[in-house]
């Protein structure tokens, strides 16, 4: 068929969706986005922009905290109240989706609609009762909370990070499912705004593609701000009480025991969202991970492409609008460029904060044997970091004996007096 309404349309208003639509469109060609939620997708409302400013109140509650580091005192001692810091957050959230408003990309020629999609074919889709066409499609419909199979879960108010920035107030004190990136950050800014924080990790380390060195320093100064971290720890079972949640474990070493919270935040992990769009009918393959993509971000159907967090293998803003741009250019031009992660930077908004890319020294001795070398540098070497007063830290550069960089990582902590 070759009446078509529109030359791409894309399925999800996220950030990868937008930049693909965006790209698509100043490229000439007639383009709609459909979204079945809020325009901004997950970074605007979820996780990207709310987590920032969480972590910028808890980064600014430390600071006025340590304010003796820079020879600063108060005539008289205060202590900051948390009540307004998530209504701040969502104020910010409504200042970002000011600028993802539907109307700032139909001025450019881009149509929004709503809804839900599901494929017919290859080539068309049903929305709202009726039948859409397009030359080619992009689906960038992203990831949802990946909720575990742990007994007595529903039966709890678990908070996700869809859920936990509509709270008013800050609970008492949190557990923490899960110590990847995510769990962490909101480990690091929730314990600095005074809640007790309690991290479950069943893997018996964390970050694991983190410089072990580094990673370890994180959980030791994390563990310093008062962030209890349970690695090694499988949640069995949830239960409650009359105002507390109480979940009971099983550490690998010191065996099974109970930990209670007000709130309990779940951070596990991600899952795909391919429910609901009949991929099958379009001839688009897809797994527990998301839809498959080749190194041209195009799926099983050659006109269909994916791009975002739906095809992973990172799942980062910077990475979606990364891939946005391949998968539109990929889909509207004849000539077709490849993905290429091997120099993504990585940032974990910890206290403190952690920056890495390539491989870690443990990665490369694998990969490459004894033929590296490795750099340290200690940034108690630099001058600003005494004016900064943030004289504890190391940047580490991997390379291989010709001097080629293979892996770097930059950590640095304030120094406590």
């Amino acid at each position: 068929m070759n009446n078509y309404d529109y030359d791409v349309l894309v399925i999800g208003a996220g950030i990868a969706g937008f930049v693909a639509s965006v790209t698509a469109r100043g490229l000439g060609k007639q383009v709609c986005i459909i979204e079945n939620r809020k325009t901004g997708g997950n970074c605007t409302s979820f996780t990207c922009i709310p987590s920032k400013a969480l972590i910028r109140a808890a980064h600014i509650s430390h600071q006025i905290a340590h304010l003796t580091d820079v020879g600063l005192s108060l005539d008289r001692p205060i202590s900051p109240s948390t009540s307004k810091v998530m209504s701040h957050v969502r104020s910010v959230v409504q200042q970002a989706y000011e600028k993802d408003l539907p109307e700032t990309f139909e001025k450019i020629g881009i149509q929004v609609l709503f809804g839900s999609p599901d494929f017919i074919d290859n080539h068309r889709i049903s929305l709202n009762g009726q039948i859409l066409a397009a030359k080619k499609f992009i689906i960038a419909t992203g990831t949802r909370p990946l909720i575990p199979p742990i007994q007595g879960i529903e039966e709890i108010n678990y908070l996700t990070n869809e859920t936990v920035f509509e709270l008013n107030e800050l609970p008492k004190s949190m557990i923490i499912l899960g110590g990847g990136v995510d769990g962490l950050e909101y480990a690091s800014a929730f314990g600095r705004l005074g809640v007790e924080t309690t991290i479950v990790e069943m893997s018996p380390r964390l970050l694991p593609n983190v410089e072990k060195e580094v990673a370890d320093l994180l959980t030791e100064y994390m563990q310093e701000d008062g962030i209890r971290i349970l690695s090694g720890t499988k949640a069995v079972r949830f239960s409650k009480t009359a105002d507390k949640t109480i979940l009971a474990v099983e550490h690998s070493e010191s065996g099974s025991g109970q930990i209670q919270a007000d709130a309990v935040l779940v951070t596990i992990g991600r899952k795909a969202n391919t429910e609901g769009l009949s991929l099958e009918k379009a001839g688009v393959n897809y797994g527990p991970k998301g839809i498959i993509v080749d190194e041209k971000l195009r799926t099983s159907a050659p006109n269909i492409y994916a791009c975002g967090d739906i095809v992973g293998p990172y799942q980062l803003a910077s990475m979606a609008e990364y891939q946005g741009i391949i998968a539109a250019t990929n889909a509207v031009l004849p000539i077709k460029n490849s993905v290429n992660y091997k120099d993504a930077v990585f940032v974990i908004f910890t206290e403190p904060p952690v920056a890495y890319l390539g491989l870690t020294e443990e990665q490369a001795r694998q990969k490459y044997g004894d033929r590296i070398r490795v750099y340290r540098f200690n940034y108690n070497q630099m001058r600003r970091a005494l004016v900064d007063a943030t004289v504890r830290g190391i940047a580490k550069l991997i390379c291989h004996h010709n001097g080629k960089l293979l892996g770097a990582i930059y950590w640095v902590k304030l120094q406590r007096k």
